[in-house]
């Protein structure tokens, strides 16, 4: 129900957006709180605040975000508390911080203090409404599984790891338990007995009590991250070992392999050069044979022309 606080470059157009949404949540809440909520329509919401019921939403996509209105700012507060700014301030302290000063914002902002004790009493019909009508039941349920997620991931991205992973879901719950804490406390404490002053100090009493309990949470949280973390490394460097392991592995057989192709080759080779000396020495010997046959035949060719001279001869005697 708080309004967020308007930035230092916001223009007059941004202005008056601004204020024309928070006019429409207060006096939404207003006319739910008097008369129940299932019992005022949206239209009726856009006529006393003198706007359509299309502007209406506009501004809010549902009936019960017109409650609602400070989701975002919540998400953006939950977002920074447990971003590691490098400060070396733990988790349970950044988050309690952030709580306080919202605490702090809200009885400033709406100027709750001893003369207005109706604000006070005005919370706890706020939480009470809330708990008598189910389809508030299911957003207010809705928005704190949102802004569990968003813890998770903040969470996540702070140690490094997977926002499914089950230490930052872990450590959101904690979280979200913290900010619950100062929904009940703030119930709790305004019952219309005590001041302003007093219940900001309860409120806030209940915070870093609560606080107390969840730093073991918190504080596990962060250790056990590191430790599954140094894990992963070994897991990782194991896998890696055994991927080089396997890639040593399939190099020697490739080397192998190929020793093995090379021999085949080599050995090939030789019986190549092997078939070709013995066809050289076919070569040699066929030429051998064919010089003696020739030998031979030329020896044959002479006998025949002596012997033909000589027969010549007689015949030129016998004439």
């Amino acid at each position: 129900m708080a309004r967020v606080s308007p930035e230092a470059t916001e223009g007059l157009r941004s202005r008056k957006k601004r204020l024309l949404r928070q006019h429409i949540s207060d006096t939404a809440t207003s006319m739910f709180l008097d008369r129940g909520f299932d019992e005022v329509r949206v239209s009726e919401v856009a006529a006393a605040c003198d706007v359509s019921e299309k502007t209406v939403y506009n501004y809010f996509p549902t009936k019960e975000s017109l409650l609602f209105d400070r989701e975002e700012a919540q998400t953006l507060l939950l977002s920074e508390s447990l971003r590691d700014r490098g400060d070396g301030v733990g988790l349970v302290d950044s988050v309690l911080a952030a709580l306080e000063g919202d605490t702090r914002s809200t009885f400033s902002e709406h100027r709750i203090g001893p003369s207005t004790p109706q604000a006070l009493t005005t919370i706890r019909r706020f939480s009470q409404m809330i708990e008598d009508t189910p389809s508030l039941n299911v957003a207010v349920l809705a928005m704190m599984n949102r802004l569990s997620d968003v813890a998770a991931r903040a969470l996540a991205e702070r140690a490094g790891v997977d926002p499914e992973d089950p230490e930052p879901q872990m450590a959101a719950s904690v979280v979200m338990a913290l900010w619950q804490t100062q929904m009940r406390a703030m119930r709790r404490y305004a019952d219309g007995t005590m001041t302003a002053e007093e219940v900001q100090a309860g409120v806030i009493d209940d915070l870093r009590r609560a606080a107390k309990v969840a730093d073991a949470g918190l504080s596990s949280f962060t250790a056990a991250v590191r430790s599954s973390t140094s894990k992963e490394q070994v897991r990782e460097a194991a896998e890696a070992a055994d991927a080089a392991r396997r890639q040593v592995v399939a190099a020697m057989k490739q080397a192998r392999t190929a020793w093995k192709q090379v021999m085949l080759e080599v050995q090939a080779h030789h019986r190549a050069g092997d078939e070709m000396a013995r066809t050289k020495q076919e070569i040699r010997a066929q030429q051998h044979e064919l010089r003696a046959e020739i030998r031979r035949r030329q020896q044959d060719l002479r006998r025949q022309q002596a012997l033909l001279r000589e027969q010549q001869a007689r015949a030129r005697a016998r004439r």
